[in-house]
């Protein structure tokens, strides 16, 4: 098993890749520290990898308040003894989150707060933890959008999300030599209750559809794969990556019919 007697703490857990990653985790042999504002999802979880023979708990967490930061990280260690991987996934895309004239900024805030603020906290408190690991993977949830612009806008989201692939760089470089791995996970247009309820329409799923050239949605399963790979072993020597899973939509200029 890749993460046989680690420890992993993933925020956004209770759905989507979150949950999908949760699982995978668990299943290859690590314990999981579940964090999320959704407790049935979250607990439902847990439940599961229980049932299947994994160690997890789940932690309720407001990823936008340091102090519920810190207390997700020193559950980890206090339950499980060492925190060795950080999966900082919790994410937002507001409704109301369109074009810099109409985008409320009580909209902007909350976004910033939950997509990039929870990032650096995530990293602030977890940080310290594995170094006393020594050592151990971070990985964040981007997206694509952080370096493509589309005429479809979610500004707050898109900027969030830019700020996560930098500040991902930097950590990288200034913890490379402390045995911390800090890479950014970036999906494509995923099928997941997220995206879905965003993209209510027909019209509006094969508005992007078009631009994808494997010509469909990426699944959370697909991006749990990805995280186990740089969570693992496996990329010990990949650090400040910009890790693209997107079907290779930012490949692409014209795609198949």
């Amino acid at each position: 098993m890749k993460l046989n007697d680690r420890t992993a703490l993933i925020t956004g857990a209770a759905s989507g890749i979150g949950r999908a990653t949760s699982l995978l985790f668990a299943t290859e042999g690590a314990a999981v520290v579940l964090c999320d504002i959704n407790d049935e999802g979250g607990s439902q979880t847990v439940e599961q990898i229980r049932a299947e023979g994994g160690s997890a708990i789940y932690l309720h967490a407001d990823v936008s308040r340091s102090e519920d930061c810190r207390k997700m990280v020193e559950t980890a260690e206090s339950r499980f003894g060492a925190l060795h991987i950080l999966f900082n996934n919790a994410g937002i895309m507001h409704s109301k989150d369109d074009n810099a004239e109409v985008t409320e900024e009580e909209i902007w805030d909350l976004t910033m707060a939950v997509n990039l603020k929870s990032v650096f906290l995530g990293c602030k408190h977890g940080i310290p933890a594995l170094k006393r690991a020594g050592g151990g993977s971070i990985i964040n949830t981007a997206s694509f959008v952080a370096q493509l612009g589309a005429a479809t806008p979610q500004l707050a989201y898109t900027a969030s999300k830019g700020g996560v692939l930098a500040m991902t760089r930097e950590l990288a470089v200034i913890h490379a030599r402390e045995n911390i791995r800090v890479n950014a996970l970036c999906p494509g247009p995923l099928r997941t209750e997220l995206l879905m309820k965003f993209l209510d329409t027909e019209e509006k799923r094969q508005r992007r559809l078009v631009h994808i050239p494997m010509g469909r949605f990426g699944e959370a399963k697909e991006m749990a794969q990805a995280a186990l790979f740089l969570a693992s072993g496996d990329s010990s020597y990949i650090t400040g990556s910009t890790f693209m899973v997107d079907g290779g939509i930012t490949a692409a200029y014209v795609t198949p019919e």
